[in-house]
């Protein structure tokens, strides 16, 4: 067994026990292989393992090992910051984008949606915290965005996403991400009729779980840790 083959079954298992401590069945959360800065032959030897669904956060990056992983049946998240002039390579080759955080990249990923691929998967991303470094939209502007990507035609709004600031321990994790829970359970009362809470990494996994997470984004934890550049 490679050491990204145990790294993922390490954390399926996590996954496995925060869902049995949350009185939650397995199958709600999907696991977010993250493999930004990582090579394809990393992604193909995950994707051994039974990982379909990657994350990356550079565009350039991403499209590369794309084309290089046609062979495979993968499935690609777009989860970094997105700038007006990389919509449109973004539209044409991820199967998600997680990081809209305002219309004007919602309105151009839709325009620029290939007719003949499936709508485009988009969750809209969310400071709930109000991290000053962070990206994302207000949480009391979410409802009137979510409002107006829902109503683009090639795009769907499937949910939320959020990376709030790291928390000291896991009792304030679960409150940070109860709150985008609470956001969540607010826009489908709206009649947005999302399925997606995009939150929790590494670090807080099981907190992000315990709050009512659909998917966790990891990377290190099946990876290893990324070089530094000098």
């Amino acid at each position: 067994m490679t050491t990204i083959a145990r790294n993922l079954q390490d954390v399926r298992a996590r996954i496995a026990t925060a869902c049995q401590l949350a009185w939650r069945n397995v199958e709600e959360v999907t696991l977010l292989a993250v493999s930004k800065t990582f090579g394809a032959e990393a992604v193909r030897t995950a994707a051994a393992a039974g990982q379909r669904a990657f994350g990356e956060n550079y565009v350039q990056e991403g499209i590369d090992k794309i084309a290089q992983l046609r062979d495979l049946a993968l499935e690609w998240h777009c989860i970094g910051p997105l700038q007006s002039n990389k919509t449109r390579p973004v539209a044409e080759h991820f199967d998600w984008v997680h990081t809209v955080d305002r219309l004007k990249i919602a309105e151009r990923l839709s325009a620029q949606r290939p007719e003949g691929l499936a709508p485009l998967n988009v969750c809209i991303q969310v400071n709930i915290d109000g991290g000053p470094t962070k990206s994302g939209v207000a949480p009391a502007d979410a409802l009137a965005l979510a409002r107006a990507v829902a109503a683009l035609p090639r795009l769907k709004l499937r949910g939320i996403m959020t990376i709030p600031e790291p928390a000291p321990d896991f009792e304030a994790a679960c409150a940070v991400h109860a709150r985008a829970r609470a956001l969540f359970d607010q826009l489908n009362a709206e009649g947005l009729g999302l399925d997606t809470l995009s939150m929790g990494m590494s670090a807080d996994l099981e907190a992000a779980v315990a709050a009512g997470s659909t998917m966790v984004r990891i990377g290190t934890a099946i990876f290893g840790v990324r070089a530094r550049s000098a």
